[in-house]
């Protein structure tokens, strides 16, 4: 009998770059495909059709706690998981982790999966009584979809630490991977821009949704501290302002702009493109699950300054392949990114270590055998 397994994401943009190759290594394991999103476009589903996968469209709203819309959500799973009737899902991103289990409990599906791909705002900001509040609430709704979960996947140990500890999930159930992994073919190995080493520029990058979560504050203040000190450093940043808590103000970039800090790009679709024009890769992110901007730039062979912060701390050797950072600190992340024009050496030594990382560490082939094994119950 042929297997059918439903993968329940939150954003229809990113399924192709993110899990396409995971979704075709379920179908070379002879599995019927099917993946469900809130906001296909006309072209995705074309895309995915064109594959062999089946797309289907649930309601969902992606950001805040309505419990009139997470309860059609929750519904609208599970009138699609009734009639669709999978043997396996597979949910991930916060609501289609919490809700798509639940409905998928309740449609009698036994093989149920969750990956946790980060934990983001509700997580790493609780300063406030609200914060506090909406991190108790989602602690609990984690709790109750986990529960019907048969087994759960983490990115890093310190997420999985995090939930075992507070209780939301038994260790037994969890399997730790190397993020959704990379495909190396497709980011493969590029060559650096020249560096002067008399008078160096030297091009920064980082690539993400504009939040302050993300670093993006430290990014544009070390870019001040540099540019203060006569450093020739261009800082390029790629995104664009998501609708979330976190999402830095329009104003604020726009002074970035006008002040020559950041040389922005918006929203990007060749990130290869972008990355063959930087030297160095920067995410000063305050947590990760494991950042997918990070893999992509190791493979095509950047050095890398992350955060010493859950998600991003696995990703570097400290002084081998990058360099580890204070998070939530401009001035720490500057000291980092001055090291390369004390010693722009340093540059294409870590640059190769990074493609050497990427190939041991997180070649999406690997990663994905992992996944699977687990679903079919072979670790």
């Amino acid at each position: 009998m042929t297997i059918k397994v439903l993968v329940i994401a939150s954003f229809a943009d990113s399924i192709l770059s993110f899990r396409g190759d995971l979704l075709k290594a379920m179908q070379q394991q002879g599995k019927e495909v099917h993946i469900a999103a809130p906001d296909f476009s006309p072209e995705q589903k074309k895309a995915l059709i064109e594959l062999g996968i089946t797309p289907h469209v649930y309601a969902l709203q992606r950001t805040g706690l309505n419990p009139i819309k997470d309860a059609a959500s929750v519904w609208s799973l599970f009138r699609l998981i009734r009639n669709l009737q999978p043997q396996q899902t597979l949910a991930y991103t916060i609501k289609p982790v919490i809700y798509g289990a639940l409905a998928a409990r309740l449609a009698g599906v036994k093989n149920v999966y969750s990956m946790i791909t980060g934990l983001g705002y509700v997580f790493t900001q609780q300063n406030t009584a609200k914060q506090k509040v909406l991190h108790y609430l989602v602690s609990l709704l984690y709790k109750s979809g986990l529960a019907c979960s048969q087994g759960v996947f983490f990115q890093n140990p310190d997420d999985r630490k995090l939930f075992v500890e507070q209780g939301l999930v038994p260790e037994h159930k969890t399997k730790l991977i190397n993020g959704s992994g990379i495909n190396l073919a497709r980011f493969p190995q590029l060559n650096l821009p020249a560096v002067d080493d008399q008078h160096p520029e030297i091009h920064f990058l980082l690539i993400a949704r504009l939040l302050k979560d993300k670093g993006v504050e430290e990014y544009a203040a070390a870019a001040a501290l540099l540019k203060k000190q006569g450093h020739c450093a261009v800082f390029h940043l790629a995104g664009w302002i998501d609708d979330n808590p976190s999402a830095i103000a329009q104003a604020d970039l726009d002074t970035w702009i006008a002040n020559d800090l950041v040389k922005f790009h918006g929203r990007v679709e060749d990130v290869a493109g972008l990355i063959a024009q930087c030297h160095v890769y920067v995410l000063p992110s305050y947590r990760e699950g494991t950042p997918r901007t990070v893999l992509e730039a190791m493979s095509c062979g950047r050095a890398i300054v992350t955060t010493d912060a859950p998600g991003c701390r696995e990703t570097v050797n400290d002084g081998n392949n990058g360099f580890l950072v204070q998070p939530q600190s401009a001035e720490s992340l500057s000291k980092a990114l001055m090291r390369y024009f004390e010693q722009p050496e340093l540059i294409a030594q870590q640059a190769a270590i990074s493609r050497q990382y990427a190939e041991q560490r997180y070649d999406v082939n690997l990663v994905n055998q992992q996944i699977l094994q687990f679903m079919n119950g072979e670790s």
